[in-house]
């Protein structure tokens, strides 16, 4: 049995049934008048105690189903773990859009309407809003301590979670595991440039929707993008303005969706507080979620400790 079915196998094992030791809970979490589902992680010896929090976000075209491993490796570290969907993914509900105009008269401004979901687009926008939404949320929960919080990103969320950390200083500290962090790449040729304008001029006029779900358009990745939203989306840019933020950047060496030099890298000579960068030799992109994943959590809940048990 070769080590990467082994650990295909655990993970499937894990997704099946709760661990004694865990108490896994869900929950509905508010962003922009939309329902995200989360799943909340802890262990069961640690009930009733503040803990240090970690809020983990599923990157391009995956969900919170999928991090559940991790999920658990960390709240078996002593952590008040969140998992979330992004609105129109996993069990999150859609944002909706009316397909007809509104009535003239609309009483207490409600309506009945008929409405499109829009499910698995990819809005670095959105859900970098539905992610500060968890942080705010975060804070009355119960058993989070609101003094000690830790963002987790891994691949497309590997950018938002600097995005965020920049934006709210109750982020101390944060893993960005295999990140993308510069989406400019829709404006970076001249052809790029004209396809990306050219879609938004037809959405905004009305011309065009939104991709149907499920779309694949780069490579075997699950979600369409709004190419529009990523004009100025360049969490590499903003690693410089979360100096109160502790910064992991965990790398593949053999990345192949993007340069490391453009991402992460340049993310790491950015930031202005604590930080580290690690490369993991000999993996690909994914490697992290399989081969690497024990060796990656390992270090990670190592930098955790230090910036938010300590």
């Amino acid at each position: 049995m070769t080590r990467l079915y082994t650990l295909l196998l655990l993970s499937a094992l894990a997704l099946a049934e709760d661990p004694a030791d865990l108490q896994i809970r869900k929950a509905n979490i508010v962003s922009e008048g939309t329902r995200l589902s989360a799943s909340l992680y802890s262990l069961k010896s640690l009930g009733g105690k503040k803990l240090p929090s970690i809020v983990m976000c599923h990157g391009w075209g995956g969900t919170a189903a999928g991090l559940r491993p991790q999920a658990m490796d960390f709240a078996r570290a002593g952590y008040f773990v969140v998992v979330f969907d992004y609105r129109g993914w996993g069990d999150s509900d859609s944002r909706l859009i009316l397909t007809k105009p509104a009535p003239e008269q609309r009483p207490d401004h409600r309506f009945t309407a008929e409405v499109q979901e829009v499910r698995e687009v990819v809005d670095p926008i959105e859900q970098t809003t539905d992610l500060q939404n968890v942080v705010h949320w975060i804070q009355d929960e119960a058993q989070a301590d609101p003094a000690r919080i830790g963002l987790w990103g891994s691949s497309y969320s590997g950018g938002h979670v600097i995005y965020v950390a920049a934006r709210d200083h109750r982020v101390k500290a944060l893993v960005s595991q295999v990140g993308a962090a510069d989406s400019r790449w829709v404006v970076a040729t001249e052809q790029a440039r004209s396809e990306t304008y050219s879609a938004a001029t037809k959405r905004a006029r009305g011309e065009a929707g939104y991709p149907p779900q499920g779309a694949k358009v780069i490579g075997n990745l699950r979600g369409a993008p709004i190419s529009e939203k990523m004009i100025s989306y360049a969490p590499v840019d903003d690693a410089a303005n979360a100096p109160q933020c502790a910064m992991l950047f965990v790398v593949a060496e053999k990345e192949e969706l993007f340069d490391n030099k453009d991402h992460a890298l340049k993310a790491y000579s950015r930031a202005t507080g604590p930080k580290k960068l690690v490369t993991i030799p000999g993996i690909t992109h994914y490697g992290v979620y399989y081969q690497a994943r024990e060796q990656a959590t390992r270090m990670e809940i190592e930098w955790f400790d230090e910036h938010l048990k300590k």
